[in-house]
């Protein structure tokens, strides 16, 4: 098969008995946001590469080897989003929500792009689900925004979870354990591959999250943030846990955790699921209170999550949960004829904005190949719309599913149906 009838690599087809899946938890997730307050925007696909560079952290794998980057034809450097945040962030600052009724608080949907090798349940065109609270400083926001993933996932099917937490400090406590960090890592450099070398200087944080095997066990061994908070970090992250203990969600801390984006300050958390495999985690998150004033606005304490939706779908499937339900065809019409044909249209129309699902015959087909078309639709009812039939006004509503028929006036198939 040549190229141009070909997906490319890492993208993915939803097809039409597919889609109905891809709608049922998007508006569950949009549902779920809404009763915590969220309200859904929506922002460009792309944005100036500096966004990202500025956000995400030049140091990360997300920045150095992933981003789809590219000059337009203004000669401006572009970028598909890598991921939602930082995006959403530039429209809060553009547009003054921070100016607003504090906290904002923001929920989307939309694709993203990152040039690695495509897994289950990631590829390199994704989607992902997730929200931000902006202007929310204190501890019940991290423990409001976790509940609302957990909500999330448990609304769409999932049981099977673990919530892992961890305090990644802020820059002053930070400044202390870096300091730890490259002196652990400075004994090893000749081990770290040549990206971790060149981390080592800038943010051996970044080391942590290396993909690298040997670079992996490497760090399993080094010192961990939670040992170098300062007593405000502390304090917020005791309260964090606090909350959470009130609202019945169980958690495991993990020190380890520190997140793959350079933005995010004190809270991180990870669900994981059990029913996945290697790529266990469902949903990801923190605060990121540096954001805002690093992308030139005010100081502005924020949070947030993204989940991604392949991958939450690709456990759904494992489990062989029932995700949500494709509503079949409510009747078809088979016309005999060209003047059947017209009513027929005309038929449809009305039950259609009666909500209906009414389907006819637009491919000019005999009666046998219209009647195989409504059994392979799955259509509840067929009707054979012939001369007699609109001479009386009388037809035949034919239950597909049990074969019972019965006559009816023609403008009562509403009624009939419902």
């Amino acid at each position: 098969m040549s190229d141009i009838n070909r997906a490319v690599k890492g993208t993915n087809d939803v097809l039409p008995e597919e889609s109905y899946k891809w709608q049922y938890v998007e508006k569950k997730m949009l549902e779920t946001a809404s009763l915590f307050g969220f309200k859904e925007i929506r922002v460009p696909v792309f944005e100036h590469t500096e966004v990202f560079q500025r956000s995400v952290g030049d140091t990360t794998d997300v920045v150095q080897k992933e981003m789809y980057t590219f000059d337009d034809k203004g000669g401006r450097s572009i970028t598909l989003r890598p991921e939602l945040t930082a995006g959403v962030i530039r429209s809060v600052i553009e547009n003054g929500l921070y100016n607003q009724s504090l906290p904002q608080k923001v929920c989307y949907i939309g694709g993203c792009y990152r040039y690695e090798k495509p897994q289950a349940g990631r590829l390199r065109e994704f989607h992902q689900f997730g929200v931000e609270c902006i202007g929310a400083a204190a501890p019940a926001a991290d423990a409001e925004v976790i509940s609302l993933a957990h909500s999330v996932l448990t609304n769409i099917g999932l049981d099977n979870l673990s919530l892992e937490i961890n305090s990644i400090g802020c820059p002053t406590c930070r400044a202390e354990y870096h300091k730890a960090l490259k002196a652990y890592f400075e004994g090893k450099k000749d081990q770290l591959c040549e990206t971790c070398k060149e981390r080592l200087d800038r943010n051996p944080m970044r080391i942590l999250d290396c993909k690298s095997p040997v670079c992996g066990d490497i760090a399993k061994d080094a010192p961990v943030m939670i040992n170098y908070l300062c007593n405000d970090c502390a304090e917020h992250f005791e309260a964090v846990k606090a909350q959470l203990d009130v609202m019945g969600i169980g958690y495991k801390v993990n020190p380890t955790i520190v997140r793959g984006l350079d933005y995010y300050t004190r809270t991180v958390f990870e669900f994981i699921s059990g029913d996945i495999g290697a790529q266990s985690t469902v949903c990801g998150g923190g605060r990121y209170d540096g954001l805002m004033q690093q992308m030139g606005a005010p100081a502005t304490p924020s949070l947030g999550f993204a989940m991604g939706i392949e991958r939450l779908l690709l456990v759904l499937n494992n489990l062989n949960k029932e995700i949500g339900d494709q509503k079949p065809c409510d009747i078809y019409i088979a016309p005999m004829g060209e003047k059947a044909g017209i009513k027929a249209a005309a038929v449809c129309s009305a039950l259609r904005k009666e909500g209906f699902i009414a389907l006819t015959d637009i491919c000019g087909r005999g009666l046998k190949a219209q009647m195989r078309y409504a059994n392979k639709i799955g259509a509840r009812f067929s009707v054979v719309l012939g001369d007699d039939e609109l001479a009386s006004g009388i037809i035949r509503l034919k239950d597909m599913k049990l074969g019972e028929e019965k006559e009816i006036s023609i403008d009562s198939i509403a009624q009939c149906l419902k």
